[in-house]
């Protein structure tokens, strides 16, 4: 197996036999379990409503439902992948078929992929965002009036007071910069601001 986009570990060996058994559906099958995974990539909360849609498609199909969840592990390790490094629904269907998949479901996974990935970029910034959400922020410049290096003497700093919630915590986080760090700071949050945009 050549070098693979969405990881550079190596894949679980039980991959390769996951592969050919997603290569035994038929493409209406193999279109209905697309279906239900990317309904539960953008609704990832929904996990009982995911299982109970996996074993209502074991049954329909007649597969067992121990061997489907491998299959399904396997088949999301790709995606999972796909949205850290943000990769192309064409990286995302050489990736499948390096991994043993038929070219024809490696392509529909990959159209798939296409339509779905900006929501799946959006939730996952957003879920990144809520872990260390910002609450409010208090900032002081100040001049150095005295200092033991003399070169230090007159420069202006900048005091920043956050309050970050963790979780359910509240954290204060106290930074000081010199003016071109915090130009520098300021020009990395303008450029933040502008990415975020771009996914809303």
């Amino acid at each position: 197996m050549g070098l693979l986009n969405f990881t550079q570990e190596p894949v679980p060996e039980a991959v390769s036999g996951d592969m050919h058994n997603l290569n035994q559906l038929s493409a209406q099958q193999f279109s209905a379990l697309t279906e239900v995974l990317f309904r539960f990539l953008t609704e990832p909360k929904e996990v009982e409503r995911f299982l109970s849609q996996l074993s209502d498609f074991a049954t329909m199909n007649k597969i067992s439902l121990g061997p489907l969840k491998n299959i399904v592990k396997s088949i999301l390790l790709v995606p999972n992948g796909a949205l850290k490094r943000n990769l192309s629904s064409e990286q995302v269907r050489a990736d499948f078929i390096a991994l043993g998949l038929s070219e024809e479901k490696a392509s529909y996974f990959a159209e798939q992929w296409k339509v779905n990935s900006p929501t799946l970029t959006r939730l996952a910034v957003g879920q990144t965002l809520m872990i260390n959400q910002l609450i409010d922020m208090e900032w002081k410049f100040g001049v150095t009036a005295g200092s033991s290096e003399l070169e230090k003497v007159g420069s202006i700093f900048l005091q920043l007071k956050l309050v970050i919630k963790k979780g359910s915590q509240m954290e204060n986080v106290y930074i000081e910069l010199t003016l071109p760090q915090f130009y520098s700071f300021l020009h990395e949050m303008e450029r933040v601001k502008t990415s975020l945009e771009s996914f809303s």
